[in-house]
């Protein structure tokens, strides 16, 4: 074997070793600081702000949804790692998991990273659905197996988050 040969193969194996150190670095960051979350606003999902004009348009096209009046008005988070979060319901779907791209990111060892997703139906009832998660969501203390209509007050628990629908 040439000294060329040689030298190739030990700078090959360090540039391994070394690329071995800086993952093995990075999951133990990850596992002491957690993963970031971002904030997200309607400017960051779309990219650019709206005009004044144009949001207070968009503002009045909106139809009145029969029963928003009286129905809950936000989700509240009661228990776990993101206690006191409040998100306003607005009648769009609410996904719930780990992943990412989830309306709310649950940072639970015990939740999957597609869990379960919030919604309401043209008649303005919210249902709650597990979306087969591995460790399941609960209503109460009825593990879902079905979209469930849910009501104010009512805890839906995913791993250690509990969640409540509240006017």
């Amino acid at each position: 074997m040439t000294d060329l040969t040689l030298t190739v193969m030990r700078l090959g194996f360090l540039a391994v070793l070394w690329l071995f150190v800086i993952v093995a670095v990075q999951v133990i960051r990850s596992d002491l600081f957690g993963t970031r979350v971002a904030r997200r606003t309607a400017t960051a999902q779309t990219g650019r702000q709206q005009p004044p004009a144009q949001r207070q348009q968009t503002a009045r096209q909106a139809p009145p949804r029969r029963g928003a009046a009286a129905g809950p008005t936000q989700l509240v988070i009661t228990q776990g790692s993101l206690a006191g979060t409040t998100v306003a319901l607005q009648g769009q779907t609410i996904s719930l998991g780990r992943a990412h791209d989830s309306t709310i990111v649950l940072d639970d060892d015990y939740a999957s990273s597609r869990h379960a997703r919030i919604f309401q139906d043209q008649s303005g009832q919210w249902y709650v659905e597990d979306l087969n998660s591995t460790n399941g969501t609960f209503l109460g203390n009825q593990r879902l197996t079905a979209p469930t209509p849910l009501q104010p007050g009512a805890p839906i628990r995913i791993g250690r988050t509990v969640i409540e629908l509240r006017k």
